[in-house]
């Protein structure tokens, strides 16, 4: 029945533009690879990595040369990198943070076809990257999850105790509650986080998630850590 659930929110959840709004080629001089259509940048890095399910997704590192911390965000559900270069550009330079970030399956230059339990395996490839290639230890690491990208976001978090902090923004508790305001707990529900100090901050006029999906998070929050 899980699989029946997935594949509903899948419908429901993901919007890749098309077409992908950039192109994955080799650099110049062969060595490594660049986004086409965006102007080089010496401080950054781009990935093509191999998940579990047998696609490959596209990240892209923004080193900030002081960074202590390193932002792995998790976009919303009709976007691509190519969209987002500009306020990644804007969050590293503001927060002075390195920004780890990937389009999920199906989406931009990745393979394969979005899923839900495709994002998980596309955040668990971009995890050990920061790992193996840069050195990055959980300790380091704030995870920001936007509207579905909530979902790879706590995917993640539930598997690591140490990180430096986690931010949902727009976070949705699933994609039938993006449709309609259900406030009832139903039976498939998973909740995989428990939580400590915890701050929410959200308007009562959200117009495209309904404020009834924050007002459930928080309460589920409060009652994790009782």
């Amino acid at each position: 029945m899980g699989n029946v659930t997935s594949s509903v929110a899948a419908r429901l959840a993901f919007f890749p533009p098309e077409p992908a709004t950039y192109e994955v080629a080799a650099a110049e001089g062969g060595a490594g690879l660049r986004m086409t259509g965006v102007l080089p940048d010496a401080n950054v890095d781009v990935h093509a990595l191999p998940t579990r399910a047998g696609t490959r997704v596209v990240a892209a590192f923004w080193r900030y040369p002081t960074a202590r911390l390193t932002l792995l965000y998790s976009h919303g559900n009709a976007a691509d990198l190519g969209q987002m270069l500009g306020l990644f550009m804007e969050l590293r330079s503001h927060l002075r943070v390195n920004i780890m970030c990937y389009d999920y399956s199906g989406y931009g230059a990745s393979t394969g076809k979005p899923s839900e339990y495709n994002t998980y395996y596309d955040i668990e490839a971009v995890y050990d990257c920061l790992k193996k290639e840069y050195g990055i230890g959980q300790e380091d690491l704030i995870l920001y999850g936007q509207s579905v990208g909530s979902g790879p976001t706590l995917h993640l978090a539930s598997r690591l105790d140490k990180l430096r902090g986690v931010v949902l923004h727009s976070g949705i508790l699933s994609g039938i509650r993006v449709l309609y305001p259900v406030k009832v707990t139903l039976w498939f529900d998973i909740f995989k986080v428990s939580l400590g100090y915890t701050p929410f901050h959200f308007g009562s006029e959200m117009a495209v998630v309904y404020s009834s999906n924050h007002h459930l998070t928080a309460n589920v929050c409060r009652t994790s850590t009782k």
